[in-house]
């Protein structure tokens, strides 16, 4: 147990790091992301959210699964001490990025204006075209990092994320600004959608060169280990025949994950045409599901895709040495504390749905009931992407690639039949598509859930992991309710003609963040939702323990 406990904070350490760095990431996102969307204006976001949905579809088929494949391949060979053939994983899959990366980047550019068409929005095809080099770039960049969490280290995948986040804020916000001034006010939306795109090449370009640099530093301790390494060579057909068989089922799974996305905003566009919506009005709510919706759910995700991410290589070695019982304690610990994380989040964002976008987006007026409705009804959403990131990690770890791949094509046969019928026989308009951005994942993660008890003969305790979170969930959540009314009410009696209406949002909003979390992990101490096991392993745990400690909530 002693062992398997090491190895499950390892996992969560490393899982830590890339959490952070996702939260950073994501928080710098909504710093540029939240200007950069006031001033472009809906109808821009709108546009930008097309070419990117396109941009992003292209890059799961040219690359998303090769981190992934690179890592786990990697990672099993390291465990038997085979560097010369993770070294050879590594090169391989340098070239195999470069020609995919090529060739779909070049079909994006040249078949810009047919995509663009094909989605009802000709205005995407410039952006489009600034995106379509980036994808090279990404393809490459993804090999990099997979080699590198292979050798389960997190810290240059996460070092990377955060420099590329950071220029392509700068970027994109400067060209974006620029282009808006140097054009008409009628050409400011497609002009501030083209902009933006210039952020997300310079980005991975420049965090392309520090992963490069990074490999060169660390190079001499690859050579070192390829010298002392006796073990025999895999053929290169082998590592390709191995690459192939784990890439395909990811970049199915992925690609259908993110088609579910792209397709409600094709289903949205032709459908709401047909019903005689305006252009205008469908870019509106498209960039306000885009922008005022998903952008602010990504950030809480982030903490279970960085978590399912870096527990792929650590399951991966636990099984490759037939240590099931570490496979299951590495699960389970990772499952909890998504959980932990994701039910508070849901809450919150449900709860301050109206005053969050009020401080983030004043200038975008128009939408802004529409927006508050999305997130109240659908935060819920995080507690689903979160189970089937973390499930579909555990599943391709255990080698059952296929699996997730085959949940997430029925989750968008049924997803596709019920946002179809849902704007075409309803009124619902957006609201539809957050009916689908709640069924998908929860469909995926219930296939997934039991496929996961099937083939580890796993079984998750309930009381702890779901129930009570939620419990504590719930209790924030009125504390957060009434704690924001009532230091709204006091702040706008007593100094608001001073500091006007946005203060006085913004000033009660983050206090009543900040009470809500402090009363969030109080309850989940107090009711014992966590053992001091479990708190000591966890991300700050243990300085969460010595404050609950002298607060005898433990």
């Amino acid at each position: 147990m002693g062992n398997q406990k090491k190895k499950t904070n390892d996992i969560l350490k490393q899982g830590t790091i890339l959490a952070a760095a996702s939260i950073i990431v994501r928080i710098i996102g909504l710093v540029y992301r939240i200007p950069l969307g006031n001033l472009i204006g809906d109808e821009g976001n709108g546009i930008y959210s097309m070419a990117y949905g396109i941009y992003s579809l292209a890059l799961i088929v040219s690359s998303y699964g090769l981190p992934l494949a690179v890592s786990k391949m990697v990672a099993a060979k390291n465990v038997n001490r085979e560097y010369k053939n993770a070294y050879k994983i590594f090169k391989n899959a340098l070239i195999c990025a470069a020609i995919t990366g090529g060739i779909v980047g070049g079909g994006i550019y040249f078949g810009a204006d047919f995509f663009a068409g094909l989605m009802k929005t000709e205005d995407a095809a410039m952006p489009l075209r600034i995106l379509a080099p980036t994808i090279f770039c990404v393809a490459i960049l993804g090999v990099f990092r997979g080699f590198f969490q292979g050798q389960n280290t997190m810290v240059p995948t996460a070092f990377s994320q955060i420099a590329e986040q950071i220029i392509n804020a700068i970027v994109s916000y400067v060209v974006a600004y620029q282009f808006i001034k140097m054009h008409s006010e009628a050409e400011r939306a497609v002009y501030g959608a083209t902009g933006s795109t210039w952020g997300t090449f310079s980005g991975s370009a420049v965090a392309l060169l520090l992963l490069v640099g990074v490999y060169f530093l660390y190079r001499p301790v690859i050579i070192k280990r390829i010298h002392h390494d006796k073990h025999r060579e895999d053929s290169t057909i082998i590592i390709y025949k191995i690459l192939l068989a784990t890439v395909l089922p990811v970049i199915i799974s992925q690609t259908v994950y993110q088609f579910s996305g792209t397709l409600d905003t094709f289903l949205f566009h032709n459908i709401m045409a047909g019903k005689g919506w305006t252009d205008t009005i469908r870019n509106s709510l498209i960039g306000v599901y885009s922008t005022q919706y998903n952008i602010l759910l990504s950030v809480p995700l982030g903490i279970s895709t960085a978590m399912g991410t870096s527990m792929i290589p650590s399951i991966v070695s636990s099984f490759t040495e037939n240590d099931m019982r570490a496979v299951k304690y590495k699960v389970k610990s990772v499952v909890k504390f998504n959980m932990i994380i994701a039910f508070p989040s849901a809450v919150g964002l449900a709860i301050l749905a109206g005053p969050i976008l009020t401080m983030l987006y004043p200038q975008l007026v128009t939408y802004h009931d529409t927006a508050a409705n999305l997130l109240l009804f659908g935060s819920i959403a995080l507690v689903f992407f979160a189970l089937s990131t973390v499930t579909s990690g555990v599943l391709q770890g255990i080698d059952k690639m296929r699996l997730p791949m085959i949940h997430s094509a029925i989750s968008l046969g049924i997803h596709l039949v019920l946002v179809s019928l849902l704007l075409k026989f309803t009124n619902l308009g957006v609201y539809a598509l957050i009916i689908g951005n709640v069924t998908f994942p929860l469909v995926v993660c219930i296939l997934n859930w039991l496929a996961v008890g099937k083939h580890l003969s796993y079984h998750q305790e309930v009381k702890k992991t779901f129930l009570l979170p939620c419990v504590a969930s719930i209790i924030m959540g009125v504390v957060c309710f009434l704690g924001y009314h009532m230091f709204y009410f006091l702040i706008k009696y007593f100094i608001g003609k001073y500091i006007g209406a946005y203060m006085s949002n913004l000033i009660s909003t983050l206090l009543a963040v900040g009470i809500a979390v402090i009363v969030y992990f109080a309850v989940l101490l107090y009711i014992k939702a966590v053992n001091k096991e479990e708190l000591k392993d966890m991300p700050m745990g243990r300085t969460l323990y010595t404050i609950g400690h002298k607060l005898h909530l433990i």
